[in-house]
Order: structure tokens, then sequence, then C-alpha cells
């Protein structure tokens, strides 16, 4: 039996059916998963194929490295132009001190010798004259060796010091602290605190 031609009535109905039928969904989670999972393989990607970045990464930290090192070596330096200059000042400040040390060691045996004068001619009454002038030379003497900071040891009565002492005799005497100086023999003298030459003394002991 032939069918009865559709007349254009009919194929509107027909194509209104179609567009009512229910059409498959994609599920929403798959949908946000396909999301993620792109963004993820962009992110790796841009890490992974970015060489230009750990290079630039790389130089800072070599960058870093290198003004750490720079700041450890100036700081050093600092300190050894620092060392150095107190040293220089202690060598001139030894030198300006200690210039005069053989001078006041060829001065000595004069101030030795004026002493000896002195003590030879206490008793003669005739010498009185000649005794003044000796003791007005020596005093000049030892006044102008003090001012260039030079400074007398008679250490009579004293404990005895090996530092500044040197014993030529032990003397037994009881009436002296044992060690205790009781006889100089020649006087010592320092410049500026150092020992230009000690005192030679006689020692007490004990009986």
């Amino acid at each position: 039996m032939a069918q009865d031609p559709q007349t254009p009535m009919d194929e509107e109905l027909q194509r209104a059916a179609r567009d009512a039928e229910p059409q498959p969904e994609t599920p929403e989670g798959e949908v946000i998963d396909n999301v993620l999972d792109a963004d993820d393989t962009g992110a790796e990607g841009s890490l992974v194929d970015n060489p230009e970045a750990e290079m630039l990464a790389a130089q800072v930290e070599e960058l870093e490295q290198a003004v750490k090192e720079a700041k450890d070596q100036a700081l050093r330096a600092a300190a050894d132009a620092q060392n150095a200059r107190r040293r220089a000042e202690q060598d001139a400040e030894k030198a300006r001190k200690f210039a005069l040390e053989k001078f006041v060691k060829e001065m000595l045996p004069v101030v030795d010798s004026l002493e000896k004068a002195l003590e030879s001619m206490s008793g003669d009454e005739a010498a009185k004259t000649h005794v003044e002038g000796i003791e007005m030379t020596l005093k000049m003497q030892l006044d102008a060796l003090n001012k260039s900071g030079v400074e007398q040891l008679d250490p009579h009565g004293e404990p005895f010091d090996p530092e500044y002492h040197q014993a030529v005799a032990m003397v037994p005497s009881p009436d002296a602290e044992p060690n205790s100086v009781i006889d100089v023999m020649q006087k010592g003298y320092t410049l500026n605190g150092r020992l230009v030459r000690p005192a030679m003394v006689a020692v007490s002991k004990v009986s």
C-alpha cells in the first residue's frame, strides 16, 4: 500500500518531535576533570620546557654567593688594615720611647763615676767645694735622664726582684727579712719602664 505524500505540516511536526527528544549530557565532574587535567599539563610543560628560567635562577644564586664572598673579603681586608695600622702605631711608639736607650747606656758610667767620687770625698772637709760641684753635676745629669724617661733603681731594703735586680752575693743577716736587698753595689735604671741595667745587689739569707 503506497504511502501518502507528506505535507509540509507533517515535516514540521516530525522536526519538533525530534528536538523534543532528550540529548545525552556530559557529566559535570568529567568536564571539570578535563579542564584541570589540561591546566596541569600546561603548568608542567611550562616548568619543564623553560630552560631560560632555570638559567636565570642559577645566575641569581651565583651572584648572591659572589656578593657574600666579596663582603667577607672586604671585612677581612678592613680587619687586616686596622691590625697593620695598630702595629705601626705601636712600633712608632716603641721607637720614640726607646730611641735613647743606647745613649742612656753610654751615660750611666758617667753617673756611676760621679757617685763614686762623692762617696770617696765625703769625709774630706777641704774638698767641700768640690763635693758641692760634683753633687750639682750629678743632679743635673740625673734630671736630664729623668726628662727622657729614665728612672733610677735603688732597691735597698726592698724584696729581691729578679726582673730588676741582679744578685751578686747572698749574705746571712739576722736583722733583715730573708731574700731582701741589704746592699746595692750598683744602681739600676729603666727607660720608660724597660730595664736598661739591673741593680747589682747583695741579698739576705737565713743564717
